[in-house]
């Protein structure tokens, strides 16, 4: 029985496409240049599947243009918003993602974005890298301290909750929004909030951990930044789309934010090179996921999903 084409649209890791390659036909984008458009309607025309990442666009336009052949598109992801789900379904095309194994590699990032914006590890970094620390004294590079402060989570999914577990090891005051209020169990004493208009105010810092969604792109803006209090820190590990970034600028300008901490943009890759202009904003290149052992975990979970579906069996990550 000949074995389901595969394509595999960025490189994986190592232990990833080894398996990968024992279990399917598979195509390999071992040069690892994002592909376009035009490649990801080519494509479908020649493979039974493809395993993505959140860099290959599925929107309507592309979706309607899929060849029939294609039949799953099993996401190295957790986030979809790449996909457009209505259009994929309406196309018979299933579609997985992997959640739950990259939730404590991100929540690390979450937190060293927050440490590093709350004491000034921008500036720091450049004095000493650029050879211009000369001086000290008490009032020298004062930061704000973490520890026992009032941390605020937008989305108590899977990473929120492992970020509430990694504040409450420096003694944070958690609260939290969410669609629903989490069990007893879950909240582990975080204080629930059923609208952002009671949450903002009681944040010295704001993690986002929500996906991005009609109802939650731009959710961050001019009015939400000033509902918070003055000097907070803001940090988003999630997804650029639920930031309206000019206002992000303007509150971390005019001093209602004291520093952010950010790892997604509305445009990657690149990012927003306003940014870059400004000392109290601590920025990494969307590497929430970005550990050997997490990587590993997101092939292999895109893998027992492409498997499920091949056995004739529903995955466990579907969808769509």
């Amino acid at each position: 029985m000949n074995k389901p084409v595969l394509w595999i649209t960025r490189r994986l890791s190592d232990a990833a496409l080894e398996r990968a390659q024992k279990d399917y036909d598979t195509i390999i984008n071992w040069h690892d240049d994002p592909p376009s458009q035009e490649q990801i309607i080519a494509m479908s025309a020649k493979v039974d599947a493809i395993l993505p990442c959140h860099s290959e666009i599925f929107d309507r336009q592309t979706t309607e243009q899929l060849n029939d052949r294609l039949k799953i598109i099993a996401n190295h992801s957790v986030g979809v918003d790449h996909c457009d789900l209505a259009a994929l379904a309406q196309k018979g095309i299933r579609v997985t993602n992997t959640p739950d194994v990259l939730s404590d590699a991100t929540a690390e990032i979450a937190l060293l974005l927050m440490l590093g914006a709350a004491r000034r590890a921008v500036e720091g970094d450049a004095l000493v890298r650029n050879g211009k620390w000369e001086t000290w004294s008490p009032s020298f590079m004062v930061g704000k301290q973490v520890s026992g402060a009032r941390l605020g989570i937008i989305g108590m999914g899977r990473v929120g909750r492992a970020m509430a577990r990694n504040a409450r090891g420096l003694n944070m005051e958690v609260h939290y929004f969410n669609r629903s209020r989490l069990s007893a169990e879950l909240e582990q004493g975080a204080i629930y909030h059923d609208t952002l208009d009671s949450l903002l105010p009681d944040c010295d810092f704001l993690s986002l951990h929500c996906p991005a969604t009609p109802e939650t792109t731009g959710i961050m803006n001019a009015a939400r930044f000033a509902q918070m209090p003055k000097q907070s820190v803001f940090v988003n590990t999630a997804r650029g789309a639920l930031v309206v970034e000019e206002d992000l600028i303007a509150s971390l300008q005019d001093g209602q934010l004291f520093a952010a901490g950010l790892d997604c943009f509305v445009n990657e890759p690149g990012g927003n090179p306003e940014f870059a202009k400004l000392p109290n904003v601590f920025m990494l290149p969307h590497i929430g996921s970005a550990t050997d052992r997490t990587r590993d975990a997101m092939g292999f979970r895109a893998l027992d999903n492409l498997d499920a579906f091949f056995a004739g069996k529903i995955p466990q990550d579907l969808v769509a």
